[in-house]
């Protein structure tokens, strides 16, 4: 029973600070048009993120393993309050949200490291499926309180403008995220001195990174997670684009068409917890080709029902194909190396990937791209890659 009380209460504190975290993107883009900020400082807030999440990845999870997770995941909960409160200053928005990816680079280890304490073993999958599905729900209506906050809807009544009020009310929910904590009954720190040396930290990371990457069941799944959150990062610009110039959307109309697929990763990851065994990850590599099909079939849908069923499957295939891939890299990862650190190198990849896709995607924009072309390229690129991750593992 006070298994299923701890993972209910790291649950909450989960799905408390992704709300916030998939909420404070639209808050500090209002801070930013308000305070007259450059252009180029609205798409910089993602790269600054995912910069500090990638330069911090070989130390993110080797905090994992010198402090109880249940404590660091407290500490970087009041970092992000921090953070918000930082929104209240003068202080550019880039270093706020750059103060938020700095906690994130070891929260993703200490979240999941957490699950193998208050988890029982064969309930790992389980619990995996329900922390996708809390991250997933919280960026679904993230981003709606986001929007609604900014329209004076969901705020504290605090004195200013209504983007002050709304950077309040994101301080207090990371608040709530670390009262969560309190309760957990976890487990002392696995690994006390890891951080005693640095520099040894670091080659251990790239240590156990090619580890991973040679291991033929890592390496599948850090393909499949890798692919993925590149493509995420891309799919989240893209179809806002594509809902505008393809289907005639107003903004707040493509915003929802986002929901779609965050609603399909919801049932994809469920559907994963409850029928789909993590041994048979390899089985489910075809379904990364489809995935591929869909996300270039967008070039060809004109309505927008035929948009949202599309892009709900589109979460579906995300959403079995993720679980499994996490499941497999947390057991991977406790038999080749310590868990935190083996988390921290999929999170580094992940991230990694997702700053090459960004990349790529802002040369496209910069080059005046056409937005069809891109969708059947994103489409290809992640055919392409679960075309070389099942190749390689039939060599």
């Amino acid at each position: 029973m006070n298994d299923r009380r701890d993972l209910g209460w790291v649950l909450a504190g989960q799905f408390l600070g992704a709300l916030a975290d998939n909420a404070l993107l639209l808050v500090a883009i209002a801070l930013l048009v308000e305070r007259h900020a450059p252009a180029w400082n609205a798409p910089a807030l993602r790269l600054v993120f995912y910069g500090a999440y990638v330069l911090l990845s070989a130390f993110g999870g080797a905090a994992a393993d010198a402090w109880p997770k249940k404590r660091l995941l407290l500490g970087i909960n009041l970092l992000k309050v921090g953070g918000g409160a930082l929104l209240l200053t003068q202080v550019n928005p880039l270093f706020a949200y750059g103060l938020v990816g700095l906690g994130a680079a070891a929260h993703a280890p200490a979240r999941y490291g957490i699950l193998a304490e208050v988890a029982q073993p064969g309930a790992l999958l389980a619990a995996n499926a329900w922390m996708e599905v809390a991250t997933v729900l919280a960026l679904l209506l993230g981003t709606l309180w986001g929007s609604l906050m900014l329209e004076g809807v969901a705020v504290l009544p605090m004195a200013g403008s209504t983007a002050s009020a709304a950077a309040w009310t994101l301080a207090c929910a990371y608040l709530l995220a670390a009262l969560c904590t309190l309760p957990v009954h976890g487990q002392g720190a696995s690994q006390p001195r890891a951080l005693r040396q640095p520099a040894l930290l670091l080659r251990e990371f790239l240590r156990c990174a090619r580890l991973l990457w040679r291991d033929p069941q890592a390496r599948d799944a850090l393909a499949v997670t890798c692919t993925f959150w590149a493509a995420a990062a891309v799919l989240q610009f893209l179809v806002l684009r594509w809902a505008i110039e393809r289907l005639g959307l107003a903004l707040s109309g493509a915003g929802l068409l986002q929901a779609a697929v965050a609603c399909g990763m919801i049932a994809g990851a469920a559907a994963a917890g409850r029928w789909v065994r993590d041994e048979r990850m390899a089985a489910l590599l075809p379904l990364g080709l489809a995935l591929g099909g869909l996300l270039a079939a967008m070039a060809l849908v004109r309505s927008v029902p035929m948009a949202a069923a599309l892009l709900f499957a589109i979460g579906t295939l995300s959403g079995l194909l993720v679980v499994p891939a996490n499941t497999q890299l947390q057991r991977r990862g406790l038999a080749l190396a310590h868990g935190g650190l083996a988390v921290a190198v999929q999170n580094g990849s992940e991230n990694l990937a997702s700053l090459v896709g960004l990349a790529v995607y802002g040369a496209a924009v910069w080059l005046h791209a056409a937005v069809l072309p891109m969708v059947v390229m994103l489409g290809a690129l992640v055919i392409v890659a679960m075309a070389g991750t099942a190749r390689l593992r039939s060599a």
